[in-house]
């Protein structure tokens, strides 16, 4: 499967993002990439070898924002029972898919979720 340079770019950006929320560090479980703030994760960013098709999976409390999610081209609760506690995984190489700055918002939500408050915190001070 080819890497589509759109959805790259996108998941470049989302993953930048990502580990520049305070705390962050990315690891490699399961041999894919995740982004985790007190070893917890809060962005699931998958592979970009072509293997899978490229996405991010965020935990959405917020009920616009999580049906927003949901409304995205391809996005569908995530597996493995993580949909019932509102995660949500959204395909990036979908026509329509969300921009990166959408998507950016809502690993910023999912962070928050997961986050301590201290280091939640330091982003309203930014």
């Amino acid at each position: 499967m080819a890497v589509d340079r759109n959805a790259l770019k996108k998941w470049q950006s989302v993953r930048e993002f990502a580990l520049g929320l305070p705390g962050a560090a990315e690891e490699f479980p399961w041999g894919e990439s995740v982004a985790k703030v007190n070893k917890k994760v809060f962005v699931f960013l998958g592979v970009t070898d072509g293997s899978h098709p490229m996405g991010v999976t965020v935990k959405l409390k917020d009920e616009a924002a999580h049906a927003h999610a949901l409304s995205c081209p391809g996005a569908e609760p995530a597996g493995y029972g993580l949909g019932r506690a509102g995660w949500v995984s959204v395909p990036l190489q979908e026509r329509g898919a969300p921009a990166a700055e959408l998507l950016c918002d809502w690993v910023e939500e999912s962070y928050r979720t997961v986050a301590p408050k201290r280091l939640a915190a330091r982003l309203d001070a930014r």
